[in-house]
């Protein structure tokens, strides 16, 4: 199973207020674990970055101004994600910058149902607890000591690791295999239960009579205590 996590930087909130991509960032998983792939792009917006955006990025127009403008990266951004399920962190913010994006080119949006949103599965998972991004490391015991300012391809390796615990932590779709079989399913991240299956060997069924020694041992020890209940029945 391919998904991509995503994550923007962008200069604003609302794409309809006139704000842009800054920058993406992309991470491929295959059954929720990290293959190694990325995609990272800075995208130079057009317009001044306000000091607001920039100070939670750390991008501005100066540093922004010889990065490619979206229409020179989309083709390659699309090849990466292909139709793999995204996985973004409050799906509807970044969705909406990157359609936007996409329409001012010509092409044509993104399915809303391609996006899997953690922000709402944590918040189904966890109901009444903090949900941001920071407070699901900390949660899971992720480090954030290099995280001084929101980065696209930084934030996706993090989330990415978060999305891992959501499905069920390092453990998940793991089992005891018996052979190369049930091994390669478990690497898989088959989310069956593995069991080990070993042959024993028939053994015929022992009988154990009690002797006349035993009995009589058993009797002297019931004699000694203070109206047994089982001696009512014999």
């Amino acid at each position: 199973m391919r998904e991509v996590v995503l994550d923007t930087e962008t200069t604003g909130l609302e794409p309809s207020e006139g704000h842009r991509l800054v920058e993406i960032g992309c991470l491929e998983l295959m059954n929720h674990v990290p293959t190694g792939r990325t995609y990272h792009q800075y995208i130079n917006p057009e317009r001044a970055v306000p000091a607001e955006a920039a100070a939670v990025h750390g991008l501005t127009a100066e540093i922004l101004k010889d990065e490619p403008i979206f229409s020179q990266i989309y083709t390659e951004f699309l090849d990466f994600i292909g139709d793999a399920q995204l996985v973004i962190h409050n799906a509807v913010f970044d969705m909406k910058f990157i359609n936007a994006e996409l329409t001012s080119v010509g092409h044509t949006p993104l399915p809303m149902k391609q996006a899997t949103d953690s922000l709402r599965i944590a918040r189904e998972k966890f109901p009444g607890s903090p949900a941001s991004l920071d407070a699901l490391c900390r949660r899971f015991n992720i480090d954030l000591s290099g995280r001084e300012l929101h980065g696209a391809l930084l934030d996706s390796e993090l989330l990415a690791e978060v999305w891992l615990e959501l499905m069920g932590g390092r453990q998940h779709g793991l089992g005891l295999a018996g052979n190369g079989d049930g091994a390669a399913a478990a690497q898989a991240g088959d989310s069956t239960s593995l069991q080990v299956q070993k042959e024993r060997a028939f053994r015929e069924p022992r009988l154990h009579e009690v002797s006349t020694e035993e009995k009589a041992a058993h009797a002297a020890l019931r004699d000694k205590l203070t109206d047994p209940i089982w001696k009512e029945n014999l």
